[in-house]
């Protein structure tokens, strides 16, 4: 039956024995189902494809009024004017996982290749920041304004909180822009992975303008070595677990991680190559090359019977742990309260390239996979042409001067005669 929808209308519809369709004149396709018992719902009646189809709107009562319903159903049969299907994509936004479901999602099918301590860092950026702020938006309706605010509310640390984890554990979360540029990092790949699965066909992280990530970097001088030596020696004296005190001191004397020197066992050690055979790490399996002086530190170990770590914990064949706090006592004594403890890989970076070892050495023996990661040292390297200058100068000035440095030949000019190279000029010339 044709009518115009209009809300008199619609009062005045009574049920019958089954369902009664009213067609509005004027809106093709818009219409009203009046049950047997009497309810009323908005909807939309299309042809897509040479199939019949509708679609409900709503209910005839707050919110749904006739106008509203018209409205909607001019929307939805715009959308079959275009060649979509309203009930499909009705019936898809059924089965479309929240953000909160996505992420359960990822960290059961989409981690496998991550490592545990990944995986921890990525379930608490999960837990602390991305379901607070996105968890109940369903995936399919994440825009890049939502991911905008996202990162600014990180950033603004909206998400700051203090949470008690066990017994004794507490995650303090701050926030904060390296924080939100962090996250959005790892909040894209999860909506990379929600494209792969066909939730979506766009990935609206990509384009949003990012935080600069400020890279956080302390070189340790060699007088703060030395105070951090002392501060060592002092700890050892006053009772200090001795196997803390030497994982800090291979630390410092290796450039390893935290984590490789923590969970190094003597079935690692390789006395006779001089090296550690690492089965894993960051960054794979590997082999850490250490110097004489790491290696004597390890020799002098007691080691466990019953306990494969070379530095062992309190808890029987386990590793030791609670070294951040003594690492704290430490810095404190020496007088370094802002340095932390990867600073110490830092510092065994910067010392080598002021050496005048090459880059390329020092990613090597930090077991980095790519250039670019050792690249960040670069700046602390001598320039080659201040060098050059500094060279000749100093041949220069040694002439002035009437030592024996250098020999400083005049050569005719256009004259065909070899001349004789000083030490500079063998040096440039290679």
């Amino acid at each position: 039956m044709a009518v115009k929808l209009i809300k008199r209308t619609v009062d005045a519809a009574q049920p019958g024995e089954k369902d009664i369709f009213l067609f509005d004149e004027d809106m093709i396709g818009f219409g009203l189902k009046v049950s047997p018992a009497g309810r009323k719902v908005y909807l939309v009646q299309y042809r897509i494809n040479g199939a019949k189809k509708r679609v409900m709107i709503g209910v005839h009562s707050s919110p749904w009024t006739p106008e509203m319903a018209r409205k909607e159903a001019g929307r939805l049969l715009g959308m079959v004017a275009n060649g979509q299907d309203p009930a499909t994509q009705k019936a898809q936004a059924k089965t479309m996982p929240t953000m909160a479901e996505l992420c359960d999602l990822y960290l059961s099918e989409g981690v496998a290749t991550k490592k545990a301590s990944t995986l921890a860092i990525d379930r608490g950026r999960i837990a602390r920041h991305i379901i607070p702020l996105l968890g109940r938006k369903r995936v399919d309706q994440i825009t890049r304004a939502d991911v905008q605010r996202f990162m600014v509310a990180v950033a603004e640390g909206k998400t700051a909180a203090d949470v008690k984890t066990g017994p004794k554990g507490r995650a303090i979360v701050t926030g904060g822009k390296g924080t939100a540029t962090r996250c959005m990092g790892f909040l894209g790949g999860i909506l990379a992975f929600a494209v792969e699965r066909g939730y979506r066909t766009d990935n609206p992280v990509h384009g949003v303008k990012k935080y600069p990530e400020q890279r956080r970097e302390r070189f340790l001088t060699a007088d703060e070595l030395t105070r951090l030596g002392e501060a060592l020696q002092q700890a050892e004296h006053e009772g200090v677990n001795l196997f803390a005190i030497n994982a800090l001191r291979l630390l410092l004397l290796s450039g390893m991680r935290r984590g490789e020197v923590l969970t190094l066992q003597w079935a690692h050690v390789d006395f006779e190559q001089g090296c550690l055979r690492l089965p894993d790490s960051k960054t794979g399996a590997k082999v850490v090359h250490v110097g004489a002086a790491a290696f004597e530190l390890l020799a002098r170990l007691p080691r466990i019977e019953g306990n494969p770590f070379c530095f062992p914990g309190a808890v029987e064949g386990q590793s030791l742990v609670g070294l951040p706090k003594i690492w704290r006592k430490i810095r404190d004594q020496a007088g370094l309260s802002d340095v932390r403890i990867h600073d110490t890989r830092h510092g065994f970076a910067s010392i080598g390239v002021v050496s005048g070892m090459g880059l390329p050495i020092v990613g090597a023996l930090l077991g980095h996979k790519t250039p670019s990661v050792t690249a960040r040292y670069a700046h602390l390297s001598a320039d080659p042409l201040k060098l050059a200058a500094d060279r000749i100068s100093g041949q220069i000035a040694a002439a002035l001067n009437g030592t024996p440095k250098a020999e400083v030949v005049q050569v005719a000019q256009n004259s065909r005669q070899p001349r004789r190279l000083s030490h500079v000029d063998h040096h440039l010339a290679r």
